[in-house]
């Protein structure tokens, strides 16, 4: 796993050590090489983690000719096949990396070769005798690009730290950026959080030559679900695509390790890794030791059925909790409203301590249907025509006393008949995210304010998640807090084969009868513990609610209580009060200002 870095200077010389500040702003990502290319047009660095040939896959990588250098962020999982193919077309290496597979395979099928490519990916390529730049990101987005063009020039980035590394980039707030981090946790691409930065989207190539661009899907997912696929056929199939892509996802060369929550996803990872590796693997997991939430009594006896060498982290408040949380500016790039960034980032941490690659069950829910809001999608759509909704949220209000667990039942009560009053794409994005658009226009000073631009139509909402949610929420979090600890991790479930059929799975298959990802666990019955396939899904999350008017409360008060002119201060003191004196729930609120706040000033961000 690398970091990747660049940018063109057609109209002026390179300045002399910017592109090696801005290649060493993501030493984190890779901090056993790096390297950097320059020519009079174009400037790229690398930094590199070693995962395949320790020895021979030093970047940047170039062409015998030196006429065609790459720097590659990610793993390819093919790469095998893909080199030998190579040779039998009459390529030659000299190194056994997949970065020069990449490389090679550029320079024998063009932009193609991305289709080709099985894994994870932000990947530059110059060649200089043809003055021409191209840039792409793997079709699931679970490595990132960022973009920037600025008088003329491109600059791009694995983080948008590289793009900040060079001074004459503005550092000005995105309003669209500002007001979609707000509702929905997250900034949905290609938005940023800053005026004319934006991330490639996944699936996606930059062609740029001589100033001029063109941007082109190599990829786009079709939704056509089979209403005639049976649950058996669809056994059968995410049976031999899931042992394909957990078998593909141990290739390293350094030791690797299974993150393990006691869930049904992380589970069936660690089930076909069993399978297909020979060995003890290594399992992984965090703690809420005395909480009601806690999943230690799963992902245990998940580890013993097993036979795993099992280490955990007691994930409650420590002495290093607000330091942790202090630390987020730099390494999370832009703020993370999820506060299931915080365990990650332990998770990570420990992790690290024992190997340097691990694979995680990331994006099953999504696939599969594995969220509570698909459910509260479909009793909003049979309640939203009835009267009274409002004085059912009075009722709650009033009956149901503010809890201090995780995402209680109240905290749920609440938040769902909040969300039904809106309209479905609305309460949605309500039921995943914090402030709706009447609370934002409160709580934003004058001219921040802006209604939020609604998605491209979707046949479902696992569609829409697929699209957003997935990769600037779940994925990115879990890039940023494994990579500040330099671990590389891995989701088999994205492997592209496995998305395409779920794509085509009905809906029936995914949510049948109120169960979430049917045909996932049907598929692993018998196969897995019973207890994992029926136990309730509790999430990757903190005690927000609890821990910020405990453990967090004076990194909270201090920061939120700095003065910034995006916001009223009199709103965000009324929602800091509400919280502390228990009228409300609004820690997940709260997370996300506090993020924000911590950026702005960690990045001395322009809000005027």
């Amino acid at each position: 796993m690398c970091g990747i870095a660049g940018y063109t200077h057609r109209s002026r010389a390179a300045i002399p050590g910017r592109i090696e500040a801005a290649t060493q702003s993501l030493h984190h990502r890779g901090p056993d090489q790096w390297g950097v290319h320059q020519t009079t047009e174009v400037s790229l660095g690398a930094v590199r983690l070693r995962i395949i040939d320790l020895a021979g896959g030093e970047q940047p990588v170039y062409s015998a000719d030196r006429d065609t250098v790459i720097v590659f962020n990610g793993e390819i999982y093919n790469y095998r096949e893909l080199r030998e193919e190579l040779i039998g077309r009459g390529r030659r290496f000299s190194t056994h990396s997949d970065t020069e597979v990449v490389l090679q395979g550029f320079l024998e099928w063009d932009t193609g070769v991305f289709s080709r490519l099985r894994g994870m990916f932000g990947v530059a390529l110059w060649t200089e005798s043809r003055r021409r730049l191209v840039l792409a990101r793997d079709r699931m987005g679970i490595k990132p690009l960022y973009l920037c063009r600025h008088q003329g020039e491109l600059y791009f980035g694995s983080e948008l730290k590289a793009i900040l590394a060079h001074p004459e980039i503005p550092r000005r707030i995105s309003r669209p950026g500002l007001n979609a981090f707000l509702q929905c946790n997250y900034i949905p691409g290609p938005y940023t959080l800053l005026e004319g930065v934006e991330k490639l989207p996944p699936g996606h190539l930059l062609e740029w030559r001589d100033g001029r661009e063109q941007v082109e899907a190599y990829w786009r997912l079709q939704f056509s679900p089979e209403s005639r696929m049976s649950l058996e056929a669809a056994k059968a199939e995410l049976d031999q695509r899931l042992r394909e892509s957990v078998r593909e996802h141990l290739i390293a060369d350094v030791p690797l390790g299974i993150w393990a929550s006691g869930g049904v996803d992380s589970t069936a990872v660690l089930h076909y890794a069993a399978e297909a590796a020979p060995g003890r693997l290594k399992t992984f997991s965090v703690s809420f030791a005395g909480r009601k939430f806690d999943e230690s009594p799963w992902f245990r006896e998940v580890a013993q059925r097993y036979g795993t060498d099992h280490h955990e982290f007691d994930c409650n408040p420590s002495a290093d909790l607000a330091d942790a949380v202090s630390q987020f500016p730099y390494y999370s790039d832009e703020p993370s409203a999820d506060a299931g960034a915080l365990p990650v980032w332990y998770l990570s941490r420990m992790t690290r301590q024992h190997v340097t690659v691990a694979l995680s069950g990331e994006g099953a829910d999504e696939l599969f249907g594995g969220y509570y809001t698909y459910l509260a999608d479909e009793y909003a759509r049979r309640i939203r025509h009835l009267p009274g909704k409002g004085f059912g949220l009075r009722l709650a209000k009033a009956l149901l006393p503010v809890s201090d667990e995780k995402i209680s039942f109240e905290y749920k009560v609440k938040r769902f008949l909040q969300g039904a009053q809106l309209d479905p794409i609305a309460a949605h994005l309500y039921w995943n995210g914090t402030f709706t658009a009447a609370e934002r226009e409160r709580l934003l000073a004058n001219g921040w304010f802006a209604p939020m631009h609604a998605p491209p139509p979707y046949r479902d909402f696992l569609e829409l998640d697929q699209n957003w949610y997935l990769p600037d929420d779940i994925l990115y979090k879990c890039d940023r807090m494994s990579m500040a600890h330099s671990l590389e991790v891995r989701p088999p479930f994205l492997d592209h084969r496995v998305v395409e059929f779920a794509a085509r799975l009905p809906h029936s298959l995914k949510i049948h009868n109120g169960q979430l990802k049917y045909v996932l666990r049907q598929l692993l019955r018998g196969k897995v513990p019973d207890s994992v396939l029926d136990r309730k899904k509790e999430g990757f999350d903190i005690p927000a609610h609890d821990w910020f008017r405990t453990a967090l409360r004076p990194l909270l008060e201090d920061t939120l209580r700095t003065p910034n002119r995006l916001f009223r201060p009199a709103a965000v003191e009324r929602v800091l009060d509400d919280h502390l004196a228990r009228r409300g729930n609004y820690g997940y609120h709260l997370w996300g200002l506090l993020t924000l706040f911590l950026w702005i000033k960690r990045w001395n961000v322009d809000t005027n």
